[in-house]
């Protein structure tokens, strides 16, 4: 398989972070530096990063994270903020997140050990539904939401169609379940601000076949029993 691909399943990092690696010359193959992806490695040849051999993984786990509010969705921050990896226990080491939440959102954060299968719940094409809850100050209009079923373009950015429910209107606060299949960068808030709506409160319930269930702020569980054993991508 191409080097990037055995790297991807290796559960270092994905694909696409792969060839960021190879181009910074931090790939050796049997102790040799890799200067292009184009190359096509098996289980027998020596695979180093940073001069640690790497091994391809058999089984492709994924495991259901509670995000907090006030942490971030990357193993290194610049800036010295929390990362998700700072409380995520120590063990579990060489995961890889499934997608973000922003700093201020929080929820239900998928992790695994294989590049391939988070890039498969992040491609648009598969259509995988992430659903949010959503707690806004504003008066909701429902014929806002159902416009939201037909995408809508912002600021130049075209958004795919959303399923909004409106839960609950208390006072100049309401509650409205989201569930869309695109997951742009901080796409729910500026849907929101869109329409006037300050969002609040943002909890990611669900994404696929996986939802919170009874994990609380900072639980984790390994989900055992999945149908993504044979992704590929």
């Amino acid at each position: 398989m191409r080097i990037s691909k055995f790297i991807a399943h290796s559960g270092y990092c994905s694909r696409r972070d792969a060839e960021k690696l190879i181009y910074e010359k931090k790939i050796t193959i049997n102790d040799l530096v890799c200067k292009t992806p184009a190359i096509n490695v098996t289980e027998k040849d020596i695979i180093k990063i940073n001069n640690k051999k790497i091994n391809l993984l058999k089984k492709k786990r994924i495991w259901s994270f509670y995000k907090p509010v006030g942490f971030i969705t990357t193993k290194n921050d610049p800036q010295g903020r929390k990362t998700v990896f700072d409380i995520i226990p120590k063990n579990l080491s060489g995961l890889i997140t499934i997608g973000r939440l922003d700093i201020n959102s929080e929820g239900l954060l998928l992790l695994t050990n294989n590049g391939d299968l988070a890039r498969y719940f992040e491609l648009p094409k598969n259509k995988i539904k992430r659903s949010y809850r959503v707690r806004i100050r504003g008066s909701v209009d429902k014929k806002n939401l159902s416009y939201l079923k037909k995408g809508l373009v912002i600021d130049g950015f075209k958004y795919k169609g959303i399923i909004a429910v409106l839960n609950k209107q208390m006072g100049a606060n309401a509650w409205i379940t989201m569930t869309l299949t695109e997951g742009k960068n901080r796409e729910i808030r500026k849907i929101c601000r869109h329409f006037g709506w300050q969002v609040n409160k943002l909890i990611r319930e669900g994404y696929g076949d996986f939802s919170l269930g009874m994990l609380k702020p900072g639980n984790i569980r390994e989900e055992t029993n999945h149908n993504y054993h044979n992704v590929l991508i």
